[in-house]
């Protein structure tokens, strides 16, 4: 067997395991103490405001400063241009992000929970009865991040799960002409529909990333599959 193809042969099991198992959180997560901490919910003086972006214009109602820091468990990039969102003529909802904070960082059985966001909505499952029991289901939020600002959407282009963030803004409803329009949670002991933040994003952050074994061997093998496949086409060929 030449090089080439022992290359492709080492790497390829290595990418798929690692690959399925990109997500898992690490067992020694050096967490920020911010990420122990409630949001902060404060009255606002921002008034509504009308923007423009992309060629849509929106009416944003701010209804209260906002400032999240926690541990990113899942999340959905939105381009504007599938499905509801496309309906709704919604451009400006960039992410929804579904956090974890307080005690729940601290889950022993963390990586025991599955969690995965629907269009418009976080989702957690488990068949580990413990896990559950364990979990805090008001230390998790969805947020709905709306923004105009482009170098805030490109921070956010960046997320990975396992990331603890820092967003600031506004808790708001908007709407956009000839569309819909979509409130906002104010409390964090909702469930169901009308339970997700939305935030118009003053600032956001990614104040550590994850750090991940999985994902370096990830990216690792898929550069080795990469280099063996080069190598294979780029050799002559040599009939049997």
């Amino acid at each position: 067997m030449n090089f080439s193809k022992i290359l492709i042969f080492a790497s390829l099991p290595v990418l798929l395991v690692s690959f399925w198992n990109r997500n898992t959180l690490p067992g020694d997560i050096d967490y920020v103490p911010q990420v122990f901490e409630e949001p902060r919910q404060t009255a606002t003086r921002n008034k509504p405001f009308d923007i423009r972006y992309k060629g849509i214009d929106y009416e944003v109602e701010p209804q209260y400063d906002y400032e999240l820091h926690g541990m990113v468990v899942s999340f959905r990039h939105h381009d504007g241009n599938s499905r509801m969102h496309l309906r709704s003529n919604d451009k400006l909802n960039m992410l929804d992000v579904c956090v974890v904070w307080g005690d729940n960082v601290r889950h022993p059985d963390l990586n025991e929970l599955d969690f995965w966001n629907g269009i418009f909505t976080c989702n957690v499952s488990t068949r580990d009865q413990a896990a559950w029991d364990a979990f805090d289901m008001y230390q998790l939020s969805n947020n709905h991040l709306i923004s105009d600002d482009e170098l805030i959407r490109d921070r956010v282009s960046d997320l990975k799960v396992g990331d603890q963030i820092r967003v600031r803004g506004s808790l708001a409803s908007y709407g956009s002409t000839g569309g819909g329009k979509r409130g906002t949670s104010t409390t964090r002991l909702d469930t169901g529909d009308g339970a997700c933040e939305t935030i118009f994003v003053a600032d956001f952050s990614i104040v550590r990333p994850a750090r991940s074994n999985w994902r370096l061997a990830m990216y690792a093998s898929l550069l080795t599959l990469l280099a063996g496949l080069g190598l294979h086409f780029a050799s002559p060929y040599k009939p049997h």
